[in-house]
């Protein structure tokens, strides 16, 4: 799949076939997330991948948007370690972790894979239960969470281009 049209027809899937993901694909993946684009080239992310069937049914509890988890042989949880960061006070790596997160969606869907981003960050009570489900280190901190598996239903790509949206030189 070429990368426009995957960036066209790629849509949030949350049904998924009850079949296992390659770790090779997963690796894929998280390959694709580092290759993100990062500010002072940081690179502050760190990956979690998630396939404890008990810990993806615990995220549910506390992610009201998360109920496709029970179906998802994987999850993602990007996050970001500020002790990699040059100035803490920026806060780069939410732009950081965001095109981490959009190149993991891009790559699932190219592989054939369905994904849905669950926002974790900027949610305090959302951010606090994933740091203690993982175990997070003090200076890490939860962005998002990506529910991944072998689609179970075939979602067509929307109408998002909006021209009276565009505007040039000025408003």
């Amino acid at each position: 799949m070429e990368a426009y049209e995957a960036i066209l027809s790629r849509r949030s899937v949350r049904k998924y076939q009850d079949r296992p993901i390659e770790d090779e694909v997963t690796e894929k993946l998280i390959r694709a997330g580092a290759a993100a684009p990062s500010a002072h080239n940081e690179q502050p992310w760190h990956f979690v991948v998630i396939k404890d069937r008990t810990i993806l049914d615990e995220i549910p509890k506390f992610h009201p948007y998360a109920k496709m988890l029970s179906e998802a042989p994987v999850a993602l949880a990007i996050c970001a370690d500020h002790e990699l960061e040059k100035d803490p006070t920026a806060g780069y790596w939410i732009q950081d972790c965001s095109a981490a997160t959009q190149n993991i969606l891009l790559a699932a869907h190219a592989l054939g894979l369905g994904a849905c981003w669950l926002g974790i960050h900027p949610r305090e009570k959302r951010k606090e239960a994933l740091r203690k489900l993982l175990h997070l280190p003090e200076s890490v901190e939860a962005f998002s969470v990506i529910a991944l598996g072998y689609p179970a239903q075939d979602k067509k790509p929307g109408a998002r281009f909006t021209p009276d949206r565009i505007h040039t030189n000025q408003w």
